[in-house]
């Protein structure tokens, strides 16, 4: 199991597609809310109604999962950045190398964990301040160890199957960019450059 933790203020873009690219992938991904309501509204006033809540998963569901995403935007990656039920998560999971992946904003909730030391990382361009003891590169999306980080929106269907890729492989993941017309878009852009 998979689950992305949705927070009041998230990046729809950021949180949906991974989701959907997963989903399509044979993936099995919860979206989990960390609020008391499973309707949680996004940065740009889209809601969503998350599959589940944070108080009804145990700390072995959190451990055992495959995957822990967090989308980004604000104040998302701020209101995940105060769930403490999820930060001591994140720095449990840390500890035994286990996958988390962290988009756009939501990297310097890593950072200010201390979970990012020594990782070479991306985010979005004003956050790299915040990701302590981390080469951040600018790049799309980054693979370090355990832990996955891209850099925004525009991003976020790379993120998805690069995190696809891990979870199944390279086949599976290049196999849904396929059907999804992914791999067609980013030759049209090759094409016209």
């Amino acid at each position: 199991m998979v689950y992305e933790f949705l927070a009041p203020g998230f990046e729809e873009t950021e949180a949906v597609i991974p989701v959907d690219v997963l989903r399509r992938g044979g993936v099995e991904i919860q979206t989990v809310s960390i609020t008391d309501a499973l309707t949680v509204a996004g940065a740009h006033g889209i809601s969503v109604e998350a599959d589940i809540l944070l108080s009804e998963l145990s700390d072995a569901d959190l451990m055992a999962a495959e995957l822990l995403m967090l989308p980004g935007g604000m104040p998302g990656t701020s209101n995940l950045d105060k769930c403490e039920r999820l930060t001591d998560a994140l720095v449990a999971r840390s500890k035994q190398q286990r996958l988390i992946g962290a988009i756009c904003a939501a990297p310097i909730v890593l950072g200010r964990l201390g979970l990012l030391q020594g990782e070479t990382v991306t985010c979005y361009p004003g956050f790299e301040h915040c990701l302590d003891g981390a080469d951040y590169t600018g790049r799309v999306c980054v693979v370090s160890r355990h832990i996955v980080t891209a850099e925004g929106p525009a991003a976020a269907f790379h993120y998805a199957y690069t995190l696809l890729e891990l979870l199944k492989d390279k086949e599976t993941a290049d196999r849904v960019a396929h059907d999804m017309r992914y791999t067609h878009l980013i030759q049209s852009i090759s094409d016209v450059q």
